[in-house]
């Protein structure tokens, strides 16, 4: 189960049981007093699970572009979340919604795997030029750049030498 959760692990188990004898989502989140989201979650991974769904996965699962590429196909299609998340063995419908959500913003690129860390050229000062402007930069903008960082300098440092001369004061 989620670390993060706002159910307890008893609010889970009775949320399960309440489920297997067939209440709703909204009534059993009404009846726990908890988090309409959380038993929203619960009650996905329970569809798809059954009472394994109070049972801690065993670790984050990595999914190909093309399973993602297959199950989002699926989803758009017109099948069930819930059925996709049996067939596939995903922890919870809610991924589905995600790669859909990615799919569309991003198409393709949205589902394959990115690579870890902060992406070639995202560094200090060079945000906001593409890749092709970084590599062009003229002599003149490179000396404007230092001018203004040594201006900067400059300026911290006779700060810092007027505050110093005023603690000794």
């Amino acid at each position: 189960m989620r670390g993060g959760s706002s159910l307890s692990e008893e609010q889970r188990c009775e949320a399960v049981a309440l489920f297997e004898a067939g209440w709703g989502r909204q009534a059993v989140a009404v009846r726990l007093s908890g988090s309409a989201s959380a038993v929203n979650r619960l009650y996905d991974r329970w569809r798809v699970r059954g009472t394994g769904a109070l049972v801690a996965m065993p670790g984050k699962r990595v999914f190909s572009f093309e399973v993602k590429r297959e199950v989002v196909r699926r989803f758009l299609a017109g099948e069930t979340k819930v059925a996709l998340a049996r067939e596939f063995e995903l922890s919870s419908p809610k991924l589905i919604e995600n790669w859909a959500r990615k799919y569309r913003d991003e198409g393709d690129d949205g589902l394959r795997p990115k690579r870890p860390g902060r992406p070639p050229g995202a560094g200090g000062g060079d945000r906001g030029r593409s890749a092709g402007e970084l590599g062009e930069v003229s002599e003149l903008e490179r000396l404007r750049r230092e001018n203004e960082r040594l201006r900067a300098e400059n300026a911290y440092l006779g700060k810092l030498r007027a505050l110093r001369a005023q603690q000794r004061r």
